[in-house]
């Protein structure tokens, strides 16, 4: 005779879950991100000694001070003394937002100085170079296979 079973649905089987360890505290928390814009985090000073110079050049870049009404998480993390009242500054680092495009842009302008420095660096090392003993010497090679 069949033994009389319970009903799969009736058991219960206890979630294996990885117990919660305890973690360092992040050093700066990470902002939610607005579609089409980059997030940085901007030094105004350094050891309580303020770094205009810093601070002004990243404005003229195209970089803009976060308000804290775009960011309410981080109300309770703000210095009620700093010297940016409306924006985010935690430890002497603004938090700034650019446009996607100019970031790429500067990724470009950048990568166009490398090469173009890269090239002159080359071509300053081949203009000493002697054909008798080259500096490079470029070969080629082919592969046959058999006929």
């Amino acid at each position: 005779m069949a033994e009389k079973r319970n009903n799969r649905d009736t058991e219960v089987r206890e979630m294996a879950e990885r117990p919660k360890q305890w973690r360092p505290p992040e050093l700066l928390p990470e902002p939610d991100k607005e579609e089409g814009f980059e997030y940085r985090w901007i030094r105004v000073s350094t050891l309580n000694t303020p770094d205009p110079r810093n601070l002004s050049s990243k404005l003229r870049e195209g970089w803009e001070p976060v308000r804290i009404e775009e960011q309410p998480k981080f109300k309770l993390l703000v210095d009620p003394d700093g010297r940016f009242k409306d924006n985010i500054e935690i430890g002497g680092l603004l938090l700034c937002k650019i446009p996607e495009e100019f970031v790429q842009q500067e990724q470009e302008y950048y990568a166009k100085q490398t090469k173009d420095q890269t090239e002159a660096v080359d071509n300053n090392l081949m203009r000493q170079s002697d054909a008798r003993m080259p500096i490079f010497k470029e070969s080629k090679s082919t592969v046959t296979v058999g006929r």
